[in-house]
């Protein structure tokens, strides 16, 4: 059998064998050990400002002085209920920034979240806002609190319930304010009466976008006479010159939004930055970045007081005034607003 030319030749093998190192070492390396990452969240509507101008510039330039990692955000803007319905059909986010917690368990319970939120900081809450109503400047409809937009005549934007976590929010700011209201009145909350506010200023709307930030550019081309969404948009609308006011209703509840990780989505190189940048957003810095942008802060009550355009709300409820999502969700938006009033409107 004829030996290889190689097999006498020790000193050329070992030649080659350099040679074929030194050309691998010289070939491109992958993105996950240039130093570039990318991550990509996925927010509910009105997250666009602060994410993009402060959240995301803030971190990179935090996380690239500590590691001398470049890190790159890719995000997408819908309504809550939507985004969670892309990353559940398979969209690769690495995050998930949700308008309502039921968002959250819906992930959840569909394999894509397996870390805790409730483990994070103010479990899971990353910022808040109390629903209000805007108006055309002057009110000409003269409308003052969530019944006033049964009146007649009054054309109501409202999100679709469907697509929009906002729209949850709005639905429940509304029967939950008369339910506080009668409550401090008579001693017992009148349901029969939030029932009747709830479908009365329902069968005003005209119009149902599949998100707050959709309603909210309805709105803005004149189109509707009113519309119900969180205090930011209204403060963001009067910031770039829009001729509205924001009516303060007396009592409304704040939405609360939960940010979290999708889990199936992170591969191992990029665990240790996601984690990161989930705690940043409860850091001081994120939150003041939130209190810019007309949020208000989860972590410190304090911090609000550097936005005086905040409003002062005189009877604020949350969503444990509904017993959580876990009871709200089927016992208000499933069984009254749903059954009892969109059906029937």
């Amino acid at each position: 059998m004829r030996k290889s030319a190689f097999a006498n030749r020790p000193g050329i093998l070992v030649a080659v064998l350099l040679f074929n190192l030194l050309i691998t070492s010289c070939l491109p390396k992958p993105p996950a050990e240039s130093g570039d990452v990318n991550l990509t969240v996925y927010g509910f509507s009105i997250m666009k400002e602060s994410l993009e101008k402060s959240i995301y510039p803030g971190f990179a330039a935090k996380w690239k002085a500590e590691h001398g990692q470049e890190v790159r955000f890719t995000s997408s803007y819908a309504g809550s209920e939507t985004i969670t319905n892309q990353i559940l059909q398979g969209v690769k986010a690495d995050i998930a920034v949700l308008s309502i917690e039921r968002d959250a368990i819906r992930l959840k319970e569909g394999g894509f979240v397996t870390t805790d939120w409730h483990r994070f900081p103010q479990k899971g809450i990353i910022n808040k806002t109390p629903f209000v109503i805007l108006v055309r400047q002057g009110n000409p409809k003269g409308i003052h609190d969530f019944a006033d937009l049964a009146k007649p005549g009054v054309k109501l934007i409202h999100p679709d319930p469907v697509s929009s976590g906002g729209a949850q929010w709005s639905v429940l700011a509304i029967y939950g304010s008369e339910l506080v209201k009668s409550e401090k009145q008579s001693g017992e909350p009148d349901q029969a009466r939030a029932l009747q506010t709830l479908r009365a200023v329902w069968h005003n709307v005209i119009s149902t976008p599949g998100s707050a930030r959709e309603a909210r550019t309805q709105f803005e081309t004149g189109f509707g006479d009113a519309l119900i969404t969180y205090e930011l948009e209204g403060l963001l609308m009067k910031q770039a010159g829009n001729a509205v006011q924001i009516v303060v209703p007396q009592a409304t509840i704040f939405s609360e939004h939960p940010a979290v990780i999708v889990d199936r989505n992170v591969s191992a190189n990029r665990r240790l930055v996601v984690d990161a940048f989930i705690q940043y957003l409860w850091s001081e810095e994120a939150q003041k970045a939130f209190v810019k942008y007309h949020f208000r802060s989860s972590t410190d009550e304090a911090l609000n007081q550097e936005n005086q355009e905040l409003a002062k709300i005189e009877m604020p409820i949350t969503i444990d005034y509904f017993g959580g999502w876990a009871k709200a969700y089927p016992e208000v938006i499933e069984a009254v607003f749903r059954d009892q009033v969109q059906r029937r409107k």
